[in-house]
């Protein structure tokens, strides 16, 4: 077996320690006779899957009781629905614009209600993320709503808007689980995990329970609505119950290795590597301003569009998979989610090295 370095942005690598230990349970999970995928979710051996996967990420997010952590379906698309269906009592909505994910969501909250973009950087092609200080946030606004880190385009949140009474909502697929977040400062945070949890199908939501509520917009289905899953545990129906116990493994090893904090700095790593060669190459050239880096999710050009073809050939055949950048922007783009290995990083950047001193 020959595993290739999987710089994919999503559905992306996942820890091979529990990619090992999922095939040993495969067959039998801990002595029912059967794999994760074959039983109930009625079962007691799921509702434990469930539960410890819950009070591990718990632990590691240091969700306060307050909050309710639910898993759900349909990924992060589906939330740019589900958020204005539970939350645009007045349907008004604020959002910052900050590249293609969060112009998604502003698309689909435009179904549902009025949506003011107070903020945006559009105008460079988001490749900076707009000033938050004295943001004109609506007085009639449900809530303010952000992409923590854009996938697309190779950008983060390094701060958050100061949003008053108003409820903050965050996406954060691509970011979760990279550094430390107060929750208590959002209303509600959600991040489909097939970028820096487990596989794709599942969507993780927290939330703060006094949005649960029955004061939903009309029409809005009953599976839909987060007090539904909140009610039932996350078993209102059917989950996606072997994603779920792949997450379950990986929130247990991020708190082996150390949680958050060592995520952090672990992560801060292995981007410096990568930022510092193209800060010095010649030929390769980051597209974001060095403020706004993103930790998980970097950018890069060379002068030409054959030139940058021809890289993601050669590196593929190298063993470094899915550089490719994303169709509406083209260039490359290496994902370093938690479980790229530093190794994986610098064996990239020696690749780079070597392809720009052949193609001078």
């Amino acid at each position: 077996m020959s595993r290739v370095y999987n710089f994919a942005a999503g559905p992306a690598t996942l820890p091979e320690e529990v990619l090992r230990e999922a095939a040993a349970e495969m067959l039998d999970y801990k002595g029912t006779g059967m794999s994760v995928m074959e039983m109930s979710h009625r079962s007691k051996a799921f509702e434990e899957i469930i539960g410890d996967a819950e009070k591990t990420l718990r632990e590691i997010m240091n969700i306060p009781d307050n909050y309710k952590v639910l898993f759900l379906q349909g990924g992060g698309s589906q939330q740019f629905a589900m958020i204005p269906m539970n939350l645009m009592k007045n349907k008004v909505a604020d959002y910052i614009k900050t590249g293609q994910w969060s112009k998604k969501a502003i698309a689909e909250a435009k179904i549902y209600g009025k949506v003011n973009v107070i903020a945006s950087s559009e105008d460079k092609n988001f490749t900076y993320v707009p000033d938050l200080k004295n943001l004109k946030i609506s007085d009639d606004a449900d809530y303010v709503y952000i992409c923590h880190n854009e996938t697309v385009h190779g950008l983060k949140y390094n701060d958050i808007p100061e949003t008053g009474d108003k409820i903050l909502v965050a996406d954060m697929s691509s970011d979760i689980l990279s550094e430390p977040v107060d929750v208590t400062k959002y209303g509600l945070i959600f991040a489909g995990v097939q970028k820096n949890i487990g596989p794709a199908g599942v969507v993780v939501v927290i939330i703060r329970e006094d949005l649960l509520t029955d004061d939903v917009l009309p029409g809005t289905p009953t599976v839909l609505r987060y007090k539904i899953h909140a009610d039932n545990k996350s078993l209102y129906n059917t989950p996606p119950a072997y994603g779920i116990y792949i997450c379950g493994k990986v929130f247990k090893l991020v708190q082996k290795l150390g949680g958050l904090e060592a995520m952090k700095k672990r992560n801060e790593e292995k981007a410096t590597i990568l930022y510092n060669y193209l800060d010095s190459s010649n030929m390769f050239k980051g597209t974001v301003e060095k403020k706004d880096r993103s930790l998980m999710n970097v950018p890069f050009v060379t002068d030409s569009a054959e030139l940058d073809a021809k890289f993601v050939k050669e590196a593929k055949a190298a063993g470094f998979d899915n550089l490719k950048g994303h169709r509406t922007v083209g260039g490359m783009r290496a994902s370093i989610y938690n479980a790229m290995p530093i190794e994986g990083v610098k064996a990239l950047v020696e690749f780079m090295k070597k392809f720009e001193a052949e193609n001078k």
